[in-house]
C-alpha cells in the first residue's frame, strides 16, 4: 500500500463553555516527527496527543496547532502569605506604639502589595478538555490519512509507469547487448584485414573478441536488475510503510545501471543507461514522499 506523507486534515469541537479547532499538517521526513502548537497548560498531555495521532501516521513530520477559544479550563483564586502578613501587621503595630502613628491605617495600605497577596490562575476541568482534544485529533488524524492514502494510489501509478519503462529498457539491453561482441570481432577482423594485407589471424581476433566480451559483459547486472524490478512491484503491494524499502532498492539498481555505464563501449548503450538512471531519478524524487 503506497501513502502519501503529504496530507492536511482538521475538526471543530464545540461544548458550552469553549471552542476546540485541531489542523494537522503533514510533509515528508525520513522519520516520525510531531511538532505541536498549543496552549501552555496543555503540554503535559503532549505524549498523549502524540499517541492518539501516531494511530494515523507511521512516517513524516506533523504539524499540529490546537487552539482553544472560550471560557477555558482555568479558575482564579486568592493567594495570601499570611506569614509575611502576620509579621508586617506585628511591625507595624510595634512601630506605631513607638513613633505614635496608626498602625492600623499603615497596615492597610499593605493589603494591596503583591508581597503578601495576589490572584492567581489555577488548572480546572483539564481533564474534559483533554478528552475533547484526543477525540478531534483522532477525527483530524483519520481525515488526514484519507488524503495520504488517495495522493499515494496516484504516486503508486506514476511509479509502476516509470518502472514499467525502465523494465522495457532493459530488456532491450538485454536483447541488443550479446550484439555487441559481434560486431567488435567484425570490426577488429576487418582492422586486421586492412593492416595485414587481407593475412587474418583468427586464432588472435578469438582471443581480443573473448577479453572484449569479458570486460563488457553486462549479463549479471541485467539479471540482477531483473529482480529488483520483481521486488519493487512486489513491495508497491505490501500493507507496511515502504517508503525506505524502495528508498534502498532504488540505490540498488542505480548501482547496476552505474556499473552498465563503465562496462559500456557502445552508443546504443550508453543512450539506454542515460535513459535508465533519468527514469530512476523519477522514481528516487516520487519515493521521498512515500510513507
Amino acid at each position: 500500500m503506497i501513502v502519501s506523507m503529504t496530507g492536511f486534515g482538521s475538526c471543530k469541537k464545540e461544548t458550552g463553555t469553549f471552542s476546540i479547532q485541531v489542523e494537522v499538517k503533514t510533509v515528508n521526513h525520513r522519520f516520525s516527527e510531531f511538532s505541536f502548537r498549543m496552549p501552555r497548560y496543555l503540554l503535559k498531555a503532549e505524549d498523549k496527543f502524540k499517541k492518539a495521532l501516531g494511530r494515523h501516521i507511521r512516517r513524516g513530520r506533523a504539524e499540529v496547532h490546537i487552539s482553544v477559544d472560550g471560557e477555558g479550563p482555568s479558575v482564579r483564586a486568592l493567594q495570601v502569605d499570611w506569614n509575611l502578613l502576620d509579621e508586617y501587621y506585628q511591625f507595624v503595630t510595634e512601630a506605631g506604639a513607638k513613633y505614635g502613628f496608626n498602625a492600623m491605617e499603615a497596615f492597610k495600605h499593605a493589603l494591596g502589595r503583591e508581597e503578601f497577596l495576589h490572584i492567581e490562575e489555577r488548572e480546572s476541568g483539564n481533564e474534559e478538555i483533554e478528552a475533547i482534544i484526543l477525540e478531534a485529533i483522532d477525527e483530524a488524524g483519520a481525515s488526514v490519512k484519507q488524503m495520504r492514502l488517495a495522493e499515494g494510489v496516484a504516486l503508486k501509478n506514476d511509479l509502476s509507469a516509470n518502472l514499467a519503462g525502465f523494465q522495457t529498457i532493459a530488456a532491450e539491453l538485454a536483447e541488443y547487448a550479446p550484439s555487441v561482441i559481434e560486431q567488435y570481432r567484425a570490426r577488429l577482423s576487418k582492422r586486421m584485414a586492412e593492416l595485414l594485407d587481407g593475412e587474418v589471424d583468427e586464432s588472435r581476433i578469438f582471443a581480443e573478441a573473448a577479453l572484449f566480451a569479458d570486460k563488457s559483459d553486462i549479463h549479471e547486472e541485467l539479471e540482477r536488475l531483473k529482480s529488483h524490478v520483481c521486488q519493487f512491484n512486489c513491495i508497491l503491494d505490501e500493507t507496511e510503510p515502504v517508503g525506505r524499502k524502495l528508498d534502498f532498492l532504488v540505490q540498488e539498481m542505480n548501482r547496476e545501471v552505474n556499473t552498465i555505464g563503465s562496462k559500456s563501449n557502445d552508443s546504443r548503450i550508453s543512450e539506454r543507461v542515460v535513459l535508465m538512471k533519468s527514469l530512476l531519478e523519477k522514481l528516487k524524487e516520487q519515493i521521498q514522499n512515500i510513507e
